[in-house]
């Protein structure tokens, strides 16, 4: 068997390297972006990415042409990454380096980083760029609780697969004109009260690429700083499309292993698998699920997302001691758990 990458995978190297050199002779520049990373006492995971750019405006009119721009979804999706390029970390004193993978993407692990628990913050460059300072949250290792949330549709009005809109939500809107699910940022800041410092991890099929803009609706909206596990749409290692459901599954099982001592309060939707997810993982690790919270859509956005016949739900596999709950908002959720021991109660 071959361990050579997928052809449209090689393909695509090539094609992102040729157009690294050719931009590089005209004077772009590399630039960092840093995602918010997350940890141990013993391990912190650092992400994010090195991408080109042109030189930054200098008046400033300009810059702030620029950055109206840059709000704008599409411009998220035209990037240039930096091929295996050389990145240095600094975290607690000291400096560690990686490399970028064909995407230029940043996922490093660093062990015996020195940080305390709580949100701490280090830096990233590489050779030609400046420094860049990312968040990242150290968990306590005596830490229970965790709380895991989908993105789409459940904490966000995407409406998705219907491809215009989309389209239209993905690439021109910017984070000012997007709907946020009513009560659920509320939710989310009752549950950390009751467990304060525990994780909050926002898990997704979305691209890296529009993580500056979920960081900001976020934001916006008050819902807790916590870091986003996105993925990279295109050609794998192994086929042309990334599998959602995939990245899902195996973020889940290494979320297990990176906290082993943590018990997950799952946030989702009925409509786009996440509930035939979370219960076979539920099935796999009972003792890892505190309980599960799914937010029902109405049936027109039922309709837009599967047509006219619900997809089949996976309910009934879920381990009888895993508390459920389902409510069309964040308000319903939150009355509901408030009767599941160890969410909002001892």
């Amino acid at each position: 068997m071959t361990t050579r990458p997928f052809f449209a995978a090689r393909l695509e190297e090539r094609f992102d390297r040729w157009v690294e050199r050719l931009l590089r002779s005209i004077g772009w520049r590399e630039r960092v972006i840093c995602y918010t990373g997350y940890g141990t006492g013993s391990t912190l995971r650092v992400l994010g990415r090195v991408v080109l750019g042109p030189n930054r405006a200098t008046s400033s009119l300009a810059r702030a042409t620029e950055d109206f721009v840059k709000r704008r979804g599409f411009r998220n999706f035209f990037t240039v990454p930096c091929v295996r390029a050389p990145v240095y970390i600094g975290v607690g004193g000291h400096t560690v380096q990686t490399v970028t993978d064909r995407g230029g993407y940043i996922d490093h692990r660093v062990r015996d980083h020195g940080l305390q628990p709580g949100w701490q913050t280090i830096d990233m460059h590489s050779r030609d760029s400046k420094r860049s300072r990312a968040d990242v949250h150290v968990v306590a290792d005596d830490q229970t609780f965790g709380l895991l949330s989908d993105i789409d549709d459940t904490i966000i009005t995407t409406l998705l697969p219907r491809p215009m809109i989309a389209f239209w939500n993905s690439f021109i809107r910017d984070e000012a004109a997007r709907q946020a699910i009513p009560g659920m940022a509320r939710l989310y800041q009752a549950v950390l009260t009751a467990h304060p410092g525990a994780p909050v991890i926002y898990l997704s099929t979305g691209a890296w690429n529009t993580h500056d803009f979920l960081a900001r609706f976020l934001k916006r909206h008050s819902y807790p700083h916590g870091p986003m596990l996105l993925t990279d749409w295109g050609p794998t290692n192994t086929g042309w499309f990334r599998s959602g459901s995939a990245h899902k599954r195996s973020t889940l099982l290494q979320l297990t292993r990176d906290f082993p001592n943590i018990r997950w309060l799952l946030v989702g939707d009925d409509g786009q698998h996440d509930v035939e997810l979370y219960a076979e993982f539920a099935r796999i690790a009972p003792d890892r699920v505190r309980a599960m919270a799914i937010r029902q859509l109405s049936p027109a956005e039922m309709l837009l997302a599967h047509g006219p016949i619900p997809p089949p739900s996976d309910e009934g596999g879920m381990p009888p001691e895993v508390p459920l709950v389902a409510a069309a908002d964040g308000r319903g959720l939150l009355a509901q758990l408030r009767a599941v021991p160890g969410i909002l109660q001892d």
